[in-house]
């Protein structure tokens, strides 16, 4: 599913891909890829049932509605991307940015802590 996301994204860039196409791919990209659900996932049963229900369902329409053309080499390319290296530089300043906000929360909201 992940790779069918990318392929969608990379489609709604491209401009082959009609108007409506990637306006619904891009929106259902960014629901994906998003941190933020349309029913939070602490809710029993309900949470879940937009990652295992309707969001499969929406990726099929998308992927539908975008040329099969223009949806075959993006996911060529998804796939070449998948299958590249991860960045671990990247991933430490991601870590390093999460660990400095957090000392600074706890400073700033510890009253009377001092480093």
């Amino acid at each position: 599913m992940k790779r069918e996301v990318h392929a969608l994204w990379l489609s709604a860039r491209d401009r082959r891909t009609p108007w409506y196409a990637k306006a619904i791919a891009l929106a259902i990209a960014a629901y994906a890829l998003s941190p933020i659900d349309l029913i939070p996932d602490f809710i029993p049963v309900l949470g879940y049932l937009d990652e295992v229900m309707l969001l499969p369902i929406a990726i099929m329409l998308a992927v539908r509605l975008v040329p099969k053309e223009v949806l075959a080499e993006h996911r060529a390319t998804a796939l070449r991307a998948e299958a590249r290296p991860v960045s671990r530089v990247g991933a430490a300043v991601i870590v390093s940015i999460w660990c400095a906000t957090a000392a600074l929360l706890v400073w700033w909201l510890w009253p009377g802590l001092a480093f």
